[in-house]
Formats: C-alpha cells, structure tokens, sequence
C-alpha cells in the first residue's frame, strides 16, 4: 500500500485536502473524524517539540469538509516537564469544524518499571465485513476502502465487544507520519469496531475523542479491544484498548450520540 497515492490528506498552500481514504461513512464531502484527529496531533507535535504528545482530547462542532482544513495551534503552558496546546481545525470560510486540547510530557529514562496487562491480543486474517460498514450510504470510496484490518476468528459475525486490528494510509502525502498520529484513525474507529446493534438499525456517532498513551507504538499494524455502552437515554460511550504488536499501548474514548435510523 502506497502511502503517498493512499495518503489520507495533501497539502495544498496552508489547507489540508482530503483524498478519498479519509472520507467518512455519512457524507460523501465529510471526513472520518480519526484522520481529522490525526491532522490535530501533526499541529500539536509541531507546536511543542521537546516533549512527548501523550493525550489528545478532540471535539467535533461540524463535519470537517473534504475541500480542505486548516489548523491554529497555540501553546497554553510549556512548563518544565509538562505542556498543553488548544488547537481549532477550521474551514475555508473560517468556520470552527472542530478544537482540541493535548498533554505533553517530557521524556526521562527512570529505569525499567513494572506495567501491567502489555500482552498484545492474537493478530489473525478473519474479518467479517459487513459489521465495518464497508458500504457507505452515499456510495463514494471511504475509510474503509483504504485501510487493512484483521480480526479474530471466534469474533467473526459477534456484535458488541470485539478487538480489531488496523493498518492504515500515511496522514500527509509525502510525509512519514509520528507513531501518535498513526493511532488517531484507529483510536475513533472504537465506536463502529464494538457497535452492538448493525449501522443500518442505529446511528452511534461519537462528538468527541480522547487518545491517551503511556506508550508510543512501534508496530505499523495497531490494534483496538473495544466495548460499546449503550443506554435508552440516547447515550453512549465507547472505551478501546489500544495495542501495536508488542503489548499494550493507551486508551481511546468517545462520547456517543445513538439515534435510530
């Protein structure tokens, strides 16, 4: 998989185009949210450069339009260990589509400290499509056209808890993408990976996402064990392991909208 043909975003001047991987399922002029949050770490790791990005908390005020994005990052403290951004993803009229605001930590070797819980799920070739979405509504080439995924094979046709594997396009063509913005596509794929009704029943849309690491990945493939939590109220909230091929990486969570179709 070329990640420059592939790549979710170009760059046109100071505007971030879309390509066909990073639309979402919904709208054919629409980006899927992860690709987007990846955009949002690119800005967050340029703006502070000493330290590690360890969490992003992104919310979506609108789509994020296809025909190009541009991002104001700011420092709101760089203190001597750690430091915060606000970040605002903006449209070519200048409208907020979405903020966020990130954690960064100095790193600092302390010597090998006990971690619990670093073994990374089995990583096999079954995958049943069909609770992907692999067919979106409007009927354009999407996320899922672009990205690999495996499952494990007693999960095939399971609704609900599930873990799923995913290698995804580079974020920028031309651009070799950091280890936190290649978790971003994956880390808001949760919601859609542990759905616990089909798509086509109910809409679990998530406004927000929060992507916390302990642990930079070092694998291309990166897994998800994902719960969904549904409630009659409408609400919902999706929590995700996060695994790369050695163990146990972070979390990701996201709010859900739930609405039936």
């Amino acid at each position: 998989m070329s990640n420059d043909r592939n790549a979710f975003f170009s760059l046109d001047g100071e505007y971030f185009v879309a390509g066909p991987a990073a639309r979402g399922p919904w709208s054919a002029d629409a980006c899927h949210a992860g690709p987007a949050a990846g955009l949002l770490a690119r800005a967050a790791e340029a703006a502070i450069t000493d330290k590690q990005l360890v969490r992003l908390t992104a919310n979506f005020l609108r789509p994020v339009p296809m025909n190009g994005v541009r991002i104001h990052s700011e420092v709101s403290r760089d203190g001597r260990v750690a430091a915060n951004t606000h970040l605002t993803l903006l449209d070519r009229a200048g409208k907020t589509c979405a903020t966020a605001n990130t954690t960064h930590i100095v790193v600092e070797d302390v010597g090998e400290l006990p971690t619990p819980g670093t073994t990374a799920p089995a990583r096999s070739t079954a995958m049943p499509e069909d609770l992907m979405n692999p067919e979106a509504p409007h009927g354009q080439p999407f996320f899922f056209d672009f990205v690999e995924t495996r499952g494990t094979p007693d999960e095939t046709g399971v609704r609900g808890p599930r873990t799923l594997w995913m290698r995804t396009p580079g974020l920028v063509a031309d651009e070799i993408p950091s280890p936190f913005q290649r978790v971003c596509p994956l880390a808001d794929c949760g919601n859609g990976i542990s759905a616990n009704r089909h798509f086509a029943e109910i809409s679990c849309v998530n406004p927000d996402v929060t992507i916390a690491l302990h642990r930079l990945p070092e694998s291309d493939w990166l897994a998800s064990k994902a719960i969904s939590h549904w409630q009659s109220t409408g609400i919902g909230l999706s929590q995700a392991t996060l695994y790369d091929e050695h163990g146990e990486i972070g979390a990701a969570l996201q709010s859900l909208v739930l609405r039936p179709r």
